[in-house]
């Protein structure tokens, strides 16, 4: 296919979404994906889709608005960051939401909960089942059955111009360069750039250039097409994290391995429903322990975090120099270090390891059973240290220099200010590898309602859209779930607004639209 209705940019969840609205409404897409197949970062992530006034919200009696929502979404970010946020585009998005989730029902997904997640008033946190990859594998199952063409191995490099604006692109597809060219326009979909070290430092600081995305893939393709094009980026300094996070396991979490589409994930949704709170937070605990972090509260209760030398190196309390500090340590990994003392206090209510909150608690029993690849546990130190291949000498100096300064005997060498517990004796148990990671980035191009991109002067870009992380438009999305339902709202959002447009060789012109702009 060298010509078609829309091209799309990205084969993650609102790249696909995209294709798939602008399907439904007639239109022949292509989607090109740099990847050897779809998925992005929302296959990776858990799944939630926090949303108010949904089906199954009022299925459960919950009663709940969407000007409520817009209020409590302004809660979970630091009020510094909270300040930079386009509240009229998040309320607006926090609108459509709802709708999205519907259209997510018909194509076959199943959702459970909607689970609290504070400063949320009510719950709403819609969790998909069996997880993430559950979005891909629907979207691309309806996608089968539309006129669309997915292209794998397809890195875009370039926009085309035409007189009128953007109206294709230059890719390279399996070693070979290609163009592609689109009546209505192209819509960019590459998903963050937490894995991109030259933006992260241009943006964020020289410090983080070293720090990775959780997504290695994720490298700011859509981003940097957008600034070629004369977009406007915006909040591109401000990022999810850096946070500590251990290490993937080296197989996929048992969910992952779960039907996603026909009759036995149906039935799989019906039971879900069912279970009992207790198994489902079992089932929860063991994605929390893949990929949540560990609580800042272990190293401010005395824990330790030393690297492959068996050496302290930051103040491990202070954020973000712990993170700093992990990812110039060897091989940008560090473990933390828990005695007998710590072992018991982090085994039981308020003191955990990590938490997805309201919904489970992980503690140091759940990781040793769940995550024995990052997990060792033994009555002497010497076991537990060399079972990591840290050289024992240098732990135990420096768990003895750590201890004069835990006790109050001088000053601690790596800038501790608060005296915290120390490490005395066994059982000891080791944590990691742990690295430090970007989860994502909330900068992207400023875009209108409709989802097309604006230049520097406010005027829309003919011909090109921006959704998911590529379209954030200055939307602050902290907390859990808001991501993915940008993604999928942006998607469909993109998809509907592109085939309402002429084709792009009479393309109308377009004016700003003032109202998703925030004040200055």
């Amino acid at each position: 296919m060298k010509t078609c209705d829309v091209i799309v940019v990205g084969a993650g969840g609102s790249g696909l979404a995209a294709g798939l609205a602008a399907a439904e409404r007639g239109g022949q897409v292509l989607i090109l994906e740099k990847r050897p197949q779809p998925g992005g970062t929302t296959g990776i992530a858990v799944g939630s889709f926090t949303a108010a006034e949904t089906r199954l919200q009022r299925s459960r009696g919950i009663v709940d608005r969407v000007a409520d929502h817009a209020v409590d979404a302004g809660k979970f970010a630091d009020p510094e960051i909270e300040r930079c946020n386009n509240d009229a585009l998040r309320a607006y998005f926090l609108r459509e939401a709802p709708r999205t989730f519907d259209w997510l029902c018909k194509l076959g997904l199943t959702f459970v909960g909607p689970n609290p997640e504070p400063p949320n008033r009510v719950p709403r946190m819609h969790n998909v089942v069996p997880g993430a990859k559950a979005y891909i594998a629907a979207l691309q199952l309806a996608l089968q059955t539309a006129d669309a063409t997915i292209i794998c191995n397809a890195t875009v490099e370039e926009l085309l111009r035409c007189r009128t604006g953007i109206c294709g692109v230059r890719a390279v597809v399996d070693g070979h360069s290609r163009e592609y060219r689109a009546r209505r326009g192209v819509v960019l979909a590459g998903g963050d750039y937490a894995n991109d070290p030259e933006m992260i430092a241009r943006y964020k600081g020289e410090q983080f250039r070293e720090i990775e995305g959780i997504n290695p893939f994720a490298t700011g393709d859509g981003q940097r097409l957008a600034e070629q094009a004369g977009a406007e980026l915006v909040n591109m300094e401000i990022t999810y994290g850096p946070e500590l996070r251990f290490v993937p396991a080296g197989n996929r979490p048992f969910q992952q391995w779960l039907p996603v589409g026909g009759m036995t994930a149906q039935l799989m949704g019906q039971v879900a429903r069912r279970l009992p709170d207790w198994i489902m937070r079992r089932l929860i605990k063991r994605l929390l322990v893949t990929w949540q972090h560990p609580e800042t509260a272990l190293f401010e209760e005395g824990a330790i975090l030393l690297n492959q030398h068996g050496r302290r190196f930051v103040d491990e309390t202070a954020w973000p120099d712990r993170e700093i500090g992990t990812a110039l340590q060897p091989g940008k990994i560090a473990y933390i270090l828990l005695d007998g003392r710590r072992m018991a206090q982090f085994s039981s209510w308020p003191h955990f390891i990590s938490t997805a909150p309201d919904i489970a608690y992980a503690y140091v029993q759940d990781y040793r059973r769940l995550r024995p690849d990052i997990t060792a546990i033994g009555n002497a130190l010497d076991d537990v240290v060399q079972s990591r291949q840290l050289p024992l000498a240098a732990v135990r100096d420096t768990l003895a220099e750590y201890n004069r300064f835990a006790r109050g005997d001088g000053a601690d060498p790596c800038g501790r200010s608060k005296p915290t517990p120390s490490l005395d004796d066994g059982p000891w148990c080791l944590l990691g590898p742990a690295k430090a990671y970007f989860t994502t980035t909330e900068g992207g191009a400023r875009v209108d309602q409709r989802l097309q991109v604006l230049d520097e002067r406010g005027a829309p870009i003919p011909g090109l859209y921006a959704v998911g992380q590529n379209g954030l438009s200055g939307m602050v999305l902290f907390g859990h779930g808001l991501h993915i339902a940008w993604a999928m709202t942006s998607g469909r959002l993109a998809g509907e607004a592109i085939m309402d447009t002429a084709a792009t060789g009479d393309l109308p012109a377009s004016r700003p639209d003032p109202a998703i702009r925030p004040d200055v």
